[in-house]
């Protein structure tokens, strides 16, 4: 949830992933997959993975803000009850006004109990509300991040499996042009056919 005012570091740092990203150029015969430069998007996560505590903790800070607004609601409730109940006080020393002077009292701390009750139910909707919204933004970050990490270990995954098979096709001509200059190698050249085999084994078991 992005509230007005929410704008960070973070967030610009996701929008110029998503820039990269988008730049990338499609692998070929698809239209899904792409192609990563792995030191750009290393960059980019490394200043991501820097600035996030800091982000982090600046909402903390305005959690933790939550408690100093209710005191300061309580505080404006009570100095509106202390006002009403001196108010009613100066009411009540006036004999002649008596019952009015009660009446009078009894509605100003009516009405300033309420405006009391009032300020700090607001004031808790307000850091309930901005406590999930800061609670939804930081889930959104993480899981963009997620998304991000996950794509680049498949990318870096794609381009280590083509990496193997191309060196397993140079392994093949390699063989093959040992053989041809040893077609009558006999037992040395089976032996080293062998040994070849052995190695293109270990090759597939990377």
């Amino acid at each position: 949830m992005k509230g007005a005012g929410m704008s960070s570091k973070i967030e610009q740092l996701i929008d110029e992933i998503e820039q990269y990203i988008d730049s990338c150029k499609y692998q070929a015969l698809s239209n899904t997959k792409i192609i990563v430069n792995k030191e750009e998007i290393d960059e980019l996560l490394r200043e991501l993975r820097m600035k996030t505590p800091d982000e982090i903790k600046r909402y903390q800070k305005i959690i933790s803000n939550k408690e100093a607004i209710l005191n300061d609601a309580k505080s404006k409730a009570e100095a509106l009850i202390n006002a009403a109940t001196m108010q009613t006080n100066e009411l009540i020393n006036e004999h002649e006004i008596m019952q009015q002077a009660y009446a009078q009292a009894n509605e100003i701390v009516e009405l300033a109990s309420n405006r009391a009750q009032e300020i700090v139910d607001n004031a808790t909707i307000e850091a309930n509300n901005m406590k999930a919204a800061i609670t939804q933004y930081t889930d959104d970050i993480l899981k963009n991040l997620e998304t991000i990490i996950a794509h680049s270990i498949e990318s870096t995954s794609q381009q280590f499996d083509r990496s193997i098979d191309s060196l397993q096709d140079c392994l093949e001509i390699v063989k093959s042009n040992r053989m041809e200059l040893r077609p009558d190698g006999g037992e040395q050249a089976g032996e080293e056919a062998e040994l070849a085999e052995g190695e293109s084994i270990n090759l597939d078991m990377l």
